[in-house]
């Protein structure tokens, strides 16, 4: 059965009430940081008064397949050495001086909770984020463990309770949950579905990617993060190829593209599938390191000699953090609205 994008459906308000349950869990993003920011205070507060007088691990173990968000938020910063360990066991090194953190949005993944087992069993601190009474939380059960209650299965919205967590012990950046919520709720309003096409990012974005085969990059080490995220979802949307990496490998996927044909008639061989040509989709979060200046200029000038469409996600949000969530947000946005226009024959 032949799928074709029909980008009427993007203002068609029949279609859009169909999709409404996913649009909505995306409009509520915001809702979701606030919530569980709220629900953990007081549990964050307690384990921050059980942490004076503690001295600073010897080193800092992200466990979980999540870890690798807190790395990239942790790495530059954290003043003892940080290393994500996503397997489901840790380090052969790890032992009573050093603390293992782990996000388990849902709770129920049984390598996650095979890594935090170990970690009680090793003697570590743990400190986890994942609902109460979860498989994780169980197995977390133990004497320098402190959980940080979740309940919405949001892998950001919990991320911000561990990173506030970490900023108040002096082992991360400030992670201000409003400011993030924030950032959400902007994007949720900018690409709401009761925009139209004309002013709405998202869906415009939705347009461009419809024939194309998206090569996703971000430069700071947080946008290269959202660019593997909205790499992941315009996959889920689409079911096509959609590549996210450095910018050293995504030239050569540029240069190989052909040279567009103006003079190519599309409706010239009905039953031949089109050629999709690739479309470079930039996350800008503002970052002008030097490097990243370069990196971006070098990908533009590769598109630009094969005459390949470029698109540009930015944000101005307050913090690195707030940028993340905004990116990924306004990508996801965008993945949902491609499956939206994707209708058969």
């Amino acid at each position: 059965m032949a799928m074709w994008f029909d980008e009427s459906r993007l203002d068609d308000e029949r279609v859009l009430a169909a999709h409404d349950l996913p649009l909505r869990a995306l409009a509520e993003s915001g809702a979701r940081v606030r919530r569980e920011a709220h629900d953990a205070s007081a549990a964050t507060a307690a384990a921050i008064a059980g942490q004076q007088g503690v001295d600073q691990p010897r080193a800092v173990i992200a466990a979980g397949p999540d870890s690798r968000l807190l790395r990239a938020v942790l790495e530059p910063w954290c003043p003892v050495p940080f290393v994500a360990w996503p397997g489901p066991a840790l380090p052969g090194w790890a032992g009573s001086l050093d603390l293992v953190v782990m996000l388990a949005p849902e709770g129920s993944d049984s390598g996650s909770a095979s890594a935090v087992a170990e970690a009680v069993r090793r003697g570590c601190q743990v400190v986890v984020a994942c609902p109460a009474g979860s498989m994780v939380a169980e197995h977390a059960a133990g004497r320098y463990t402190t959980l940080l209650p979740t309940v919405t299965g949001d892998q950001l919205a919990t991320a911000v309770v561990m990173l506030d967590y970490l900023a108040q012990v002096r082992l991360g950046p400030r992670a201000d949950a409003e400011d993030v919520a924030t950032a959400l709720d902007a994007v949720a309003e900018q690409c709401s579905p009761f925009r139209d096409l004309a002013v709405n990012p998202a869906k415009m974005l939705a347009i461009a990617l419809a024939d194309t085969n998206p090569l996703v990059w971000g430069g700071s080490v947080l946008a290269a993060r959202a660019a593997r995220r909205v790499a992941e979802s315009i996959r889920r949307a689409s079911g096509r190829t959609a590549l996210a990496g450095d910018a050293e490998h995504l030239v050569p996927v540029l240069e190989a593209a052909r040279p567009r044909d103006v003079f190519a008639d599309p409706f010239a061989d009905g039953d031949a599938p089109a050629e999709r040509r690739p479309l470079l989709v930039v996350l800008d979060d503002g970052a002008e390191d030097p490097v990243v200046r370069e990196q971006r200029g070098r990908l533009q000038a590769a598109a630009a000699r094969r005459d390949v469409l470029v698109e540009t996600v930015s944000t101005e949000a307050e913090n690195e953090l707030a940028r993340y969530a905004s990116l990924v947000l306004q990508g996801t946005y965008a993945a949902e609205y491609l499956r939206i226009g994707f209708t058969s024959d």
